[in-house]
């Protein structure tokens, strides 16, 4: 099959994935405008079941979507944050000539062994068990084919669904998280990048003794293929049973595995979604899927660091000053105070040194119900410009607030977070990001 963006995948990619969003944009306005009855239980089920057969990047960003606060109504998040990484695999006809296409004919000679079933499969692709000549267990990862042409159909079918729920609601401009939308799933198809970063990630933990990353195997990779070591671990769902100090223990790894390289040097892991990391048997976590990495201003992180501050001392001035570093346009006092709503909240675990849960909602979805409360204010007056570099940071905070409350982890959050900033200099994280970049080639 074909890899080109050619008109005709375009084509075939318009009507099945048409099919899929156009119905949420028309039931929802036919809701808002016709006043027709909408079950919206059972549309967003079926929308669901709709995206993971499509695969590709639609599922990718209904991942993204179900961890936006508010870009979405919350029985659509409900059921797309069950899009994790549950599609159903391509069969072994299908890998085989993949395989052939990234490696050659003789690709099975480069391996001692090759499970013909996934072990996994995503929205972009999917992964394969193998041993190297050599002995060493690998993981093969295996991009589906003609991603581009599905890239560029489902973004201009996102631009749409957006555009139509725009009117249906003013709240947020959905502009800017559109574009970064954009930037980071193109960038996920090229796995050659996804190798750079996890080597910028091996070099930005290799202090952190609880998180690993897999090493890429270079002379068994391509474009749209990424051959790494093999790391042993667990899903985390299967640990939330287990004794108290063992959920606290990952949680503690999770939490530093994201904010030591983001306050370290500037750079986050945009998909924490369950799919994307594991639980070793020594309870530190695997770190994996690569593709969606962030770099950030070095002023930036300093006005996340000021943000906190400003809401423990009530210095609005600092408030407004973070906000605008932020991307934050025409504030106002009423925009700040909405703006301040949200931010309590996601901060709320760190203005108090003592041991706490993450903020639970009765719904079971973590911010559900400050985000409602915080999308009506919005609305109420006039609606806000989301900026771009906002979008993956919020939803890494949000995606981990999630994490936390399945593992009801009971953490001094204050502490840990202290530990990364207080010795903050805007300066060295700025030397230090430079350094981390050049050294992969980024």
């Amino acid at each position: 099959m074909s890899e080109e963006n050619s008109f005709g995948g375009r084509v075939k990619r318009y009507a099945q994935v048409g099919s899929a969003v156009g119905g949420l944009g028309l039931r929802l306005a036919g809701e808002r405008y016709l006043g027709l009855k909408l079950d919206r239980d059972r549309h967003a089920s079926e929308l669901t079941a709709a995206i993971g057969g499509i695969k590709g990047p639609l599922m990718k960003v209904a991942q993204i979507l179900s961890t936006i606060p508010d870009a979405l109504p919350k029985e659509y998040v409900q059921q797309l944050s069950q899009l994790q990484a549950d599609a159903p695999s391509m069969g072994w006809a299908f890998v085989r000539r993949r395989m052939a296409a990234e490696l050659g004919a003789d690709w099975q000679q480069r391996f001692a062994s090759f499970d013909q079933t996934a072990v996994a499969a995503a929205s972009l692709g999917q992964v394969h068990r193998a041993t190297s000549r050599d002995g060493q267990a690998l993981a093969v990862k295996l991009q589906y084919p003609d991603m581009l042409s599905a890239v560029e159909a489902d973004l201009k079918q996102l631009k749409l669904a957006f555009s139509v729920y725009e009117r249906y609601d003013k709240a947020i401009s959905t502009n800017a998280i559109h574009a970064e939308i954009s930037d980071r799933l193109r960038e996920e198809l090229d796995y050659r990048r996804e190798a750079k970063h996890m080597r910028l990630y091996q070099l930005m933990l290799a202090h952190e003794p609880t998180v690993a990353v897999p090493e890429p195997i270079a002379e068994l990779s391509t474009d749209r293929l990424l051959t790494m070591g093999w790391l042993d671990g667990v899903k985390l769902m299967s640990i939330v049973d287990q004794d108290q100090a063992i959920r606290d223990q990952v949680a503690v790894a999770m939490f530093r595995a994201w904010y030591v390289p983001f306050y370290h040097s500037g750079v986050i892991h945009g998909d924490p979604h369950l799919g994307n990391y594991a639980v070793r048997p020594d309870h530190g976590i695997n770190l994996m899927d690569f593709g969606c990495v962030r770099v950030f201003r070095p002023d930036f992180v300093r006005a996340v660091i000021d943000l906190r501050e400003a809401l423990e001392r009530e210095d609005t001035a600092l408030a407004v000053h973070s906000y605008e570093t932020w991307g934050f346009q025409g504030l106002t006092h009423e925009t700040i105070k909405v703006l301040n709503l949200w931010a309590r909240f996601i901060y709320a675990p760190l203005l108090k040194d003592g041991v706490a849960r993450i903020y639970e909602t009765n719904s079971g979805q973590y911010g559900r119900e400050v985000a409602e409360k915080v999308h009506s204010e919005l609305r109420r007056i006039g609606g806000v410009a989301i900026p771009r570099e906002f979008v993956f940071m919020d939803r890494a905070a949000i995606g981990l607030g999630s994490v936390f409350m399945h593992l009801k982890a009971e953490i001094n959050w204050y502490r840990q977070y202290m530990g990364l900033v207080e010795a903050f200099n805007e300066t060295e994280l700025a030397t230090r990001q430079q350094a981390a970049l050049a050294a992969v080639d980024l």
